[in-house]
């Protein structure tokens, strides 16, 4: 069959700009028909085209995936990339063997949207997550998230550093990058693997080549911007599987357009504790 630009108007209901979910209106495209539930995460949306800050949006129907059956376009952003992200780094930690029985799994950044999703996601497959966050005043919401424990981040890096540490985890999802992520490989049992999908605390980070040769551990690169169909179709189903959205429901709070640039501040600033989710229109 010929390709040709496959493109496909929706009605929106939007969070954030690189993300959003609603109503197909028009379609040039087969796969996706008026009244079709569908979301878009990623491909630079918001970044190098029109984002989700709209109630309607025109893009290429390839960014689209359908929503899974039984779920709401306000559930898909209520995860959203996070959602997509925590689920794409908990397949690869399995992919690469880490089983429940295996040991803890370390989540660092435990109190964003990538860390509360992940500590949940854990939980419900039977894992033994333990918490990094950098606002250790939040345990009692990271308990409740399914974490057997919370360990503050000024604690963990305030540990004496060595070349190899002692083995504590058999695996971690790493949102934070940095030295978090350096001191943390040092750390990770034998043949195990860190999902590292964020550079919260930087970029950069040192750590020593004996977490590979010595106990060959993996790290691992998630991302979520420029995933195949196929893997997002996969991972939106193990979602709507996995995620309890009921006991998620305390860490979401719903805003408007008018209410983006102080959110935007709060987030700069560190204050945001689980989803915020935009409305631009009525009906989800």
């Amino acid at each position: 069959m010929p390709r040709r630009p496959r493109r496909a108007r929706a009605h929106l209901s939007a969070c954030g700009g690189h993300r959003f979910s609603g109503t197909v209106r028009e379609s040039s495209d087969d796969r996706h028909r008026p009244g079709d539930k569908v979301i878009l995460t990623g491909w630079r949306v918001g970044e190098t085209h029109w984002g989700g800050y709209a109630e309607r949006a025109r893009v290429k129907a390839d960014w689209l995936v359908p929503l899974p059956a039984g779920a709401t376009t306000r559930w898909a952003m209520v995860l959203g990339t996070a959602g997509l992200t925590a689920m794409l780094a908990v397949n690869r930690l399995e992919a690469a063997g880490i089983r429940p029985d295996s040991g803890a799994v370390l989540v660092t950044g435990a109190a964003g949207g990538v860390g509360s999703i992940a500590l949940g996601l854990l939980s419900r497959l039977g894992y033994k997550a333990t918490a990094l966050s950098g606002r250790p005043e939040h345990r009692a919401v990271l308990e409740g998230r399914g974490a057997g424990e919370v360990i503050a981040r000024d604690a963990f890096l305030n540990e004496p550093d060595k070349s190899l540490e002692s083995a504590r985890w058999a695996g971690a999802i790493d949102s934070v990058g940095g030295a978090v992520l350096g001191k943390l490989l040092r750390q990770v049992n034998y043949g195990g693997a860190v999902a590292a999908l964020g550079n919260a605390a930087g970029m950069e980070f040192n750590t020593s080549v004996l977490p590979f040769i010595l106990r060959g551990v993996s790290l691992l690169g998630v991302e979520s911007v420029m995933q195949p169909f196929a893997a997002r179709v996969e991972a939106w189903g193990r979602l709507v599987e996995l995620f309890d959205a009921e006991s998620y429901e305390a860490l979401i709070e719903e805003m408007s357009l008018e209410d983006l640039p102080k959110a935007a501040e709060e987030i700069l600033a560190g204050q945001i504790l689980g989803r915020r989710i935009v409305r631009v229109s009525e009906g989800w």
